[in-house]
């Protein structure tokens, strides 16, 4: 099969890799459609050593699995779980210490014709989400894992620093609970987007200090960390959503002083993302920047890191069986 391929820091599109084999209590999923995001530029960048197909946001058919999937278009959650370690034992899946992660770690990823997921991991798409907005259900469960972790109410003063993939459906996640919400970022065209559902922006990157109950850092730059942080209120909560491919550097005093709460925050709940996406609620559609078929994936990428761009997706087969 086709795919896209990661080795030291180089991509590219090999013709002839094996179909994988899915193991016992495992499906065979012919991915339709993946879509790139920052992540994967992380991991072009260095931030983590792995090696293989890239790709872990798609939509794809069961060919091989148990009946309530085959022939079913479906989502899966990328981290697949030992289900014995202490982490598994205690319902925390995703913090396995033996886990493979999709397309990140150990496991070829959505970036190909074909991949291989738990059958526990796979998740039924609703007839009346389509394809192409079905393939944003990972990272909008990872915007929705915020509201897992903390309480927001309609009480919170909420900054969302970074107008990017990511932050525009955390913005959109967080808009739903009521708060308060201000979006901070640098190109007007990209907030304008978030405008156009009553949410409130700001261009640029100087913010009212200490004003904010609750910062989202989707930014990935250390410019980003310390606006968030700066943002913040005493006893005020820090989410970091993004990875960073370098060192971070931080004034861990005024973390101390001020008493703030600092939240790692990665994957989220998929049945909850599928339900907004069902209801119609989020809004993905003007997000998609550019469509290639997977034979142009190489062109797919450095559009992906064009300025202004935000989410580009892989045509990779047809619906039609």
């Amino acid at each position: 099969m086709q795919g896209i391929w990661l080795e030291n820091k180089r991509l590219s599109l090999s013709q002839n890799l094996p179909i994988p084999k899915p193991k016992t209590e495992e499906a065979l999923v012919r991915v339709l459609k993946a879509g790139i995001c920052n992540t994967d530029l992380e991991l072009l960048r260095g931030y983590y050593p792995y090696q293989g197909v890239l790709g872990h946001e798609f939509v794809g058919i069961v060919e091989e699995g148990p009946s309530i999937f085959k022939n079913q278009r479906v989502v899966g959650e990328i981290n697949a779980s030992c289900g014995v370690c202490e982490f598994c034992r205690r319902g925390l899946k995703t913090h396995c210490f033996e886990r493979t992660v999709l397309g990140i770690v150990n496991h070829h990823g959505a970036f190909a014709q074909y991949l291989t997921l738990p059958i526990e991991n796979l998740h039924l798409v609703p007839q009346n989400v389509d394809t192409e907005t079905a393939t944003f259900t990972e990272p909008i469960a990872a915007a929705l894992e915020i509201q897992e972790q903390i309480n927001i109410t309609s009480a919170e003063k909420v900054l969302v620093v970074g107008d990017g993939k990511l932050g525009q459906l955390v913005a959109q996640t967080l808009f739903l609970t009521g708060c308060d919400l201000v979006v901070i970022g640098r190109h007007q065209d990209k907030l304008n987007l978030l405008n156009t559902l009553g949410i409130k922006t700001h261009v640029g990157e100087t913010i009212p200090e200490r004003t904010f109950d609750v910062a989202v850092e989707c930014t990935g730059n250390p410019v980003g960390f310390d606006l968030a942080r700066r943002s913040l209120r005493p006893r005020g909560t820090l989410v970091l959503k993004s990875t960073y491919a370098g060192k971070l550097t931080l004034d861990a005093s005024a973390l101390v002083v001020d008493e703030i709460t600092v939240i790692g925050s990665r994957c989220g709940p998929f049945a909850k993302a599928l339900d907004l996406l069902a209801q119609d609620k989020i809004k993905v559609k003007p997000m998609i920047s550019a469509h290639y078929p997977l034979s142009e994936g190489l062109r797919a990428f450095d559009k992906a890191q064009t300025r202004g761009t935000l989410k580009v997706l892989l045509d990779i087969s047809s619906e039609l069986m």
